[in-house]
């Protein structure tokens, strides 16, 4: 919360504090030395700290006042800890879920090396039950690696929702989706956005697919295609997008789709930019045991209280907590009364 990116700026910031300090923490007349805190911190489960610290920050924020249609939404994506080298040149690889709506990461866990992030999505949605109690009605946001019927049975049958694109790794579905008589279908949305030398319209229409000889992707019911136009230096580019999600049209209108959409930049936005930026992540070596999977997720705590405390400038934030101590001290270890 303190800013310190690594575990010897973790030891210096406990080492550093005043006697009050380290009193409030449990500390007597000794701290840790760096080794011994080095030695705790690669050793600790990563998946029961991400539970243990999610499950803190989900008690003490208070969401914004829901609107009438509010829908819980989850970003979900992977991140790569480039510095983090294992031996042989491996990488390590997490794959977490955003709520992106407080800003908090629900669930973290670690890829396997000699797999992908497709079969860590199943762990992902038991560890996201874990913190939130039940899936009902909450609405995973993924990109095309996740476009697996697997994926979209195992999420209905926890009754809740997937949002997904769809790329070349499921062809059938896209030249399904591509075929679509989106011509005849009426823009549903549009968007315009300028900013940075930038002019983008987002064009939105979706139709319902859940009708016999629909597209052949398990519990789908409306099929999306988007359009995204940008003006940049005077030269104009096109891209069009197509997606799946599995709820019906009554329950996700064009509106709400292209903002569930566009959140899922969240997650790379608003968290895995701020660890690079903020706290040097790719620059960081840890690789012992579970200490690059633990570090990460102490970053994702100190950025989700940020959040929920109200910061938007998160490298601010921890430069002002960084003189703050005893706000740190009480905010980890003061008693709140649940408020979810």
């Amino acid at each position: 919360m303190g800013g310190a990116s690594s575990f010897a700026a973790i030891t210096d910031w406990v080492h550093d504090l005043d006697e009050h300090g380290r009193s409030r923490l449990g500390f007597g007349d000794t701290v840790p030395v760096a080794t011994t805190m080095w030695r705790l911190l690669t050793r600790l489960d990563p998946s029961l700290l991400t539970t243990v610290l999610a499950g803190w920050l989900h008690t003490r924020t208070r969401p914004p006042k829901p609107p009438r249609r509010y829908r819980r939404v989850i970003a979900v994506d992977g991140k790569t800890l480039r510095g983090a080298r294992l031996d042989g040149g491996r990488q390590v690889h997490l794959l977490s879920a955003l709520d992106t709506t407080t800003g908090i990461v629900i669930a973290q866990v670690t890829v396997d090396t000699k797999s992908n992030e497709i079969t860590s999505f199943v762990p992902l949605l038991d560890a996201v039950e874990k913190v939130l109690g039940s899936l009902a009605g909450v609405l995973f946001v993924a990109d095309a690696l996740h476009t697996q019927t697997g994926h979209a049975t195992e999420v209905t049958a926890r009754r809740a929702h997937l949002l997904v694109q769809v790329k070349g790794n499921q062809p059938t579905l896209f030249k399904q989706l591509k075929r679509l008589p989106w011509a005849q279908i009426p823009v549903g949305d549009r968007t315009r956005d300028r900013g940075h030398g930038r002019r983008e319209t987002r064009t939105l229409k979706a139709v319902t697919v859940a009708t016999p000889g629909g597209i052949g992707f398990p519990h789908a019911q409306q099929a999306i295609r988007i359009t995204r136009t940008r003006i940049v230096a005077g030269r104009t580019s096109r891209e069009t997008a197509y997606l799946t999600v599995s709820l019906p049209a009554g329950q996700a209108l064009p509106r709400d789709l292209q903002t569930w959409i566009r959140r899922h930049w969240h997650i790379e936005n608003r968290l895995h930019h701020v660890r690079d930026v903020t706290f040097r992540e790719d620059l960081h070596q840890a690789r012992t045991g579970t200490g690059p999977a633990v570090i990460a997720t102490l970053r994702n705590t100190a950025i989700g209280w940020h959040r929920a405390t109200g910061a938007t400038n998160i490298a601010r934030a921890t430069r002002q907590a960084s003189h703050q101590s005893n706000t740190l001290i009480t905010a980890v270890t003061s008693s709140y009364p649940t408020t979810q």
